[in-house]
């Protein structure tokens, strides 16, 4: 198979500047997933979030776009 990756070509080793970047990424990670969760929204809109499918709703006016 052509796209099979245990047949991939070795990798060039990273360098000292991407090792860093990695390693600052992986602690951000861990950082992110310990933090408290966000809290709930109060009175917030009923329904999907509006933002993910393009609409939005101020004073019963509802804009698609």
């Amino acid at each position: 198979m052509p796209n099979d990756p245990s047949q991939s070509p070795p990798r060039k080793p990273l360098s000292p500047a991407a090792q860093r970047a990695l390693a600052e990424a992986e602690a951000r990670r861990a950082a992110a997933a310990k933090a408290d969760p966000r809290p709930k929204e109060l009175q917030g809109i009923k329904g999907p979030e509006p933002t993910r499918y393009g609409d939005w709703e101020n004073k019963g006016i509802a804009s698609d776009f």
